[in-house]
């Protein structure tokens, strides 16, 4: 399986998917999600998950990776730039905006693609996106280990792909 995004350029995420983009929540979280493709999905896929995470986060975050985004249930191989806002064919996942660190955004505003913002240096971020040979019992809110949990034996195959962002 191969995943490519436009908006990561040569490992390095363009500025529109972070804080220096133009789409912000009332909490000043970015909003305007990656585009993404993927080609090759192993035989049996069914959906696809996709986690964007940020290890870099660990030390300015109080000890957590930063979510950013958790999609479920996506039944197609494109995401087109903003989907996060007009798509209704997959459910999306609360984010760590939703912390005392992210300004405890509730949980509904949370649950939403929640852009690049690293406050001490330039951060690798990774997408990984995980073909699922079935669809997951979960809704809108949905947290990290509950999609975890319900992926734990459904896997097929897994590509992640990384970008950094500056500060």
């Amino acid at each position: 399986m191969k995943v490519t995004s436009t908006g990561i350029l040569h490992g390095v995420i363009s500025d529109e998917y972070g804080k220096r983009g133009t789409q912000f929540n009332a909490h000043g979280m970015p909003t305007y999600s990656l585009p993404l493709s993927i080609q090759d999905a192993p035989a049996g896929t069914v959906s696809y998950a996709i986690v964007l995470e940020d290890k870099d986060a660990y030390p300015v975050s109080g000890g957590f990776v930063w979510i950013h985004w958790t999609v479920a249930n996506l039944t197609r191989t494109e995401l087109e730039e903003n989907e996060r806002i007009s798509a209704t064919d997959f459910v999306q996942g609360a984010n760590s905006w939703m912390s005392v660190q992210g300004g405890q955004q509730s949980r509904k505003e949370s649950s939403y693609y929640g852009g690049m913002c690293p406050p001490d240096a330039t951060h690798l971020y990774e997408l990984h996106v995980f073909a699922l040979d079935t669809k997951l019992q979960l809704e809108n809110g949905f947290y990290l280990n509950e999609l975890y949990k319900q992926m734990d034996g459904h896997i097929l195959e897994q590509c992640t792909i990384k970008g950094t962002y500056d500060n």
